[in-house]
């Protein structure tokens, strides 16, 4: 009798021992993989979107669903060749329990592969490759910006309303590029407007003059243009020294004024884009997001410090959903997926391909800032073309 009260005693001990370590490695560190571009031409999207993602952390006491966590980084140098590589060092070496990147498309497509290959989380907090929430949309796979279409289609209608007739577009030859002018293309036509060129340079060169020539001979009423980070400045400054701006409005998403008014200067003032988030927006939510991310880093946020920490948003409410137990997939997603996302953009909801919900504003170069003009776009859905899931 001694014997069987004993041994049953050793293994309830046993069974509370293990259910004791579960919790204990429940509650470990969040293994947050941060696979952003550190150097190069996109480095301070980067590193914004690295702040932001932060900000939100440290709102959370340091924890996210009740979990610690611990941050590894890797730069992606935006360079696809890489990419592959890279991520599966995350996945396979560090163990990563979630992805956060990046900004190139083409780095993206890699990372969505492998995300969607091992089911690792991966959210994407600015890198707007249509295909992540079309053909690669899966359940752990999610997007805290934008895709490529939806502030380009915007575009597409305002410049149609506004009555232009004929334009150009002008982009480097990558995905994030062709997408982009695709998407202008597709709401400046519906609006009775046509596309007269595509033009193009490969990534990452920034010698535009033969194509400003050209575009000065075609005379068209506009120009859209996608380029981000250096090669944005470089353009638009191009642009306006060929005096074409004087003529000829230069139209384009947002990337190409954000985070590059101070280096384009007088160039770029006057200029509309549209994008999913503006300055002066003047909210409490927005108003409170900049004070604090300018205490934090001595920085003012722009659209990726928003995307950095919408990111961790979307990852908050999946963890506290699940209770920190990122494993549990479905109720993760499920819970992104029903949630209304209090963004210093304003507030958005996820649609079923995992890309926001969400205004597309028209904003106006003033000073060193975009300025709100209006709503372009209440709404706003990407269409998900190809998305099974």
């Amino acid at each position: 009798m001694t014997t069987r009260i004993a041994a049953r005693t050793t293994l309830t001990a046993l069974a509370l021992a293990c259910v004791a370590t579960l919790a204990n490695a429940q509650q470990g560190k969040l293994k947050v993989g941060l696979m952003l571009p550190f150097s190069g031409t996109y480095a301070a999207l980067g590193v914004a979107i690295e702040n932001g993602f932060k900000l939100n952390v440290e709102e959370h006491g340091g924890k996210l669903g009740g979990r610690e966590i611990e941050y590894i980084k890797v730069d992606d140098e935006s360079d696809p060749a890489k990419a592959t590589d890279n991520v599966n060092k995350l996945i396979k070496r560090d163990n990563v329990d979630v992805i956060i990147g990046t900004v190139h498309s083409g780095v993206a497509m890699a990372m969505a592969k492998a995300a969607k290959e091992s089911g690792t989380v991966l959210i994407v907090p600015n890198a707007g490759a249509d295909a992540v929430t079309g053909p690669m949309c899966a359940p752990n796979i999610f997007r805290s910006s934008f895709s490529n279409w939806q502030p380009a289609y915007a575009m597409g209608e305002v410049a149609a309303k506004q009555g232009k007739k004929t334009a150009m577009t002008i982009t480097w030859k990558y995905a994030a590029g062709d997408e982009s002018v695709a998407g202008f293309k597709e709401g400046f036509e519906k609006g009775g407007g046509k596309v007269l060129k595509q033009l193009t340079v490969p990534f990452p060169n920034v010698e535009f003059q033969a194509l400003l020539t050209e575009i000065a001979a075609a005379k068209p009423d506009a120009v859209y243009s996608f380029f981000a980070g250096g090669g944005a400045v470089k353009f638009v400054k191009d642009y306006a020294a060929a005096g074409l701006n004087k003529n000829i409005p230069l139209y384009g998403p947002g990337f190409l004024t954000d985070g590059t008014l101070d280096a384009q200067g007088e160039s770029a003032q006057g200029m509309l884009t549209t994008l999913h988030y503006a300055d002066g927006l003047n909210t409490p939510r927005d108003n409170k997001f900049r004070t604090e991310y300018a205490k934090m880093f001595k920085l003012q946020p722009d659209v990726y410090a928003v995307q950095g920490y919408d990111a961790a948003q979307m990852l908050a409410i999946g963890l506290g959903a699940t209770k920190g137990d990122i494993s549990k997939k479905a109720e993760f997603a499920a819970a992104i997926e029903k949630a209304k996302i209090d963004s210093p953009r304003g507030t958005f909801t996820v649609g079923k391909s995992h890309n926001p919900v969400q205004d597309i504003y028209l904003r106006k170069v003033e000073g060193k800032e975009n300025k709100v003009v209006n709503v372009a776009v209440k709404g706003l859905a990407d269409p998900a073309r190809g998305c099974r899931m």
